[in-house]
Order: C-alpha cells, then sequence, then structure tokens
C-alpha cells in the first residue's frame, strides 16, 4: 500500500505539476481528504521530493535551452572580466537575466513559508484557491496573443512573473498557470511564456529541495525503510512530468486553457463541499 502511495502521488504531482491545475492542491486533497500517504513518510517533505521530480522532467523537456544558458552564464563572466558587453545581448544571456530577476519575489515569501505549508491541511482554503486559479485561467484564454520572447522581453515583466510564481506558493494556487497567465498578461508569445514559466521554476524547486534536504539531514537523515517509497514516487513524477509539459505546450499554443478552468472551478467546488460534509 506505501508504495501504490507513492506512485499515485507521484502521478498526481507529475500531471498537477505541469498542468495548470496546482499540484500542491491535489496533493493536499489526497493528503487529507483521502488520507492517501506513504506510510511513515512526512508529508511535506515528500512534497519536496516529487517536486524534485519533476524538475528533472523540466531539465529533460528543455535540456537544449539550459545547456545554452550555462554556456552563456560562463561567456558572460568572461566579457564582465573583459568588460564588454556584446550588443544586441544574447537571448540566452538575457533569460538568464529574467529567471534571476523572476525568482526575486520568492525571498519575500521565505519567513511565511511555514505558514503557506500549513494551509494545505485546510481544504476550505485549498478549494477556493483552485476557484482562483479557474477564474485566472479564464481571463488567460480572452487575452490576445502577445508577441515578446527572450529578445523582446523586459526585466519587469518577468519581475512580474516572478510575483506570480511567489503568490503561488499558496496550496492550490498553480504555479504553472499563475506564471504563464501573467506571462500573457504581459505581452509574451504564448509558446515563450510556457517556456519562461518551467525554467523559471528549476531556482525555485531546487532551492526548496536543498533547504528541506538539509533540515532532514540535521534531523538524522531518512528512515531507510522509506526510500522505496520515496523513489517510487520521484521517478513516477518525472515521468509523468515529461509528458505533461508537452501537452501544456499544445494546450497554450491553441489558448486552450478554458478546459482547465472548468476543472478547477469543479474540483474547488467538490473539495469544499466534501470538506464541509466530512
Amino acid at each position: 500500500m506505501s508504495l501504490f502511495s507513492a506512485f499515485l502521488l507521484g502521478l498526481i504531482q507529475g500531471v498537477s505539476e505541469f498542468l495548470p491545475i496546482s499540484s500542491s492542491g491535489h496533493l493536499a486533497i489526497a493528503q487529507n481528504l483521502f488520507h492517501i500517504s506513504p506510510k511513515g513518510a512526512d508529508d511535506a517533505f515528500f512534497s519536496i521530493l516529487l517536486h524534485l521530480g519533476t524538475l528533472v522532467a523540466v531539465f529533460a523537456a528543455y535540456w537544449s535551452d539550459i545547456k545554452e544558458m550555462v554556456v552563456e552564464f560562463f561567456l558572460g563572466i568572461r566579457d564582465i572580466a573583459r568588460r564588454q558587453t556584446p550588443t544586441p545581448v544574447p537571448p540566452a544571456r538575457r533569460l538568464i537575466l529574467m529567471i534571476v530577476v523572476g525568482t526575486l519575489p520568492l525571498f519575500a515569501v521565505l519567513p511565511l513559508q511555514d505558514w503557506l505549508e500549513s494551509l494545505s491541511a485546510n481544504t476550505f482554503f485549498v478549494g477556493g484557491a483552485l476557484l482562483f486559479t479557474g477564474l485566472l485561467l479564464f481571463f488567460c484564454d480572452r487575452l490576445q496573443k502577445g508577441r515578446k520572447n527572450a529578445k523582446s522581453a523586459t526585466m519587469l515583466s518577468a519581475l512580474l512573473v516572478g510575483v506570480g510564481q511567489a503568490i503561488a506558493t499558496a496550496p492550490g494556487i498553480s504555479r504553472s498557470g499563475t506564471t504563464i497567465s501573467v506571462g500573457c498578461m504581459q505581452g509574451y508569445e504564448r509558446k515563450f511564456a510556457v517556456r519562461f514559466a518551467f525554467l523559471l521554476s528549476i531556482p525555485a524547486v531546487l532551492g526548496a529541495n536543498i533547504l528541506s534536504i538539509a533540515d532532514v539531514v540535521a534531523e538524522g537523515g531518512i528512515a531507510p525503510a522509506l526510500l522505496p517509497s520515496y523513489a517510487v514516487g520521484v521517478v513516477t513524477a518525472a515521468v509523468s512530468g515529461y509528458c505533461s509539459i508537452f501537452l501544456v505546450r499544445l494546450v497554450a499554443d491553441k489558448g486552450k486553457f478554458g478546459c482547465f478552468a472548468y476543472y478547477c472551478w469543479a474540483v474547488g467546488l467538490v473539495t469544499i463541499l466534501l470538506t464541509a460534509v466530512l
């Protein structure tokens, strides 16, 4: 049962992390209303590990972009040492700066981390947050298609997308749905909005994993009996997440987020009703 629960939660994470339906919200519903959780596991730590699985999916899907940015990072250091700047700035180098700027708002919510995690136990809040996510997606569907990409997007727009990502740390608010929607509001091409949203998740998820793993090590490490469950969850999240990325690319390009809006509304209402009844 423990391994099956890990598989199920990994599948929920992988599918809902990239589809704009809130992975944190679905995990909270599964764990609080249906009591699906690997036996003996720490829910918060297991959730962080599942995000690590989806991070692997992002690296696999956007490896060419990531490799290009790594190269440009070192070329940028070389140019700084030589006191020279290429004109125009290479798109991959601008994208690095945009990701750095977009990550800054997360530092503002760090003091609220424990409080935000505690909201996962409040399924009334999670249901309401899903309703909000649905409204955001419904509005995004009706925006005019933008034209901005890595060459023309401003640092201010990247900062605003980062603010959306910070808000989406609340359970039930979709991170991908929020960052893609805010990007579209800033006039991004839909494909670039998706690409930037997923690349922006890398430092956020990586940082959360490093902090969480450091806490676990300080407390004595992981119980060996939980390793198989954790491994099953992470691998399942990575594989299902990789498949979900391609689906989101297709849906975003066609401007069909509306179907996810209706889904979020339905799940949000059902969650609130079940919470009231149970």
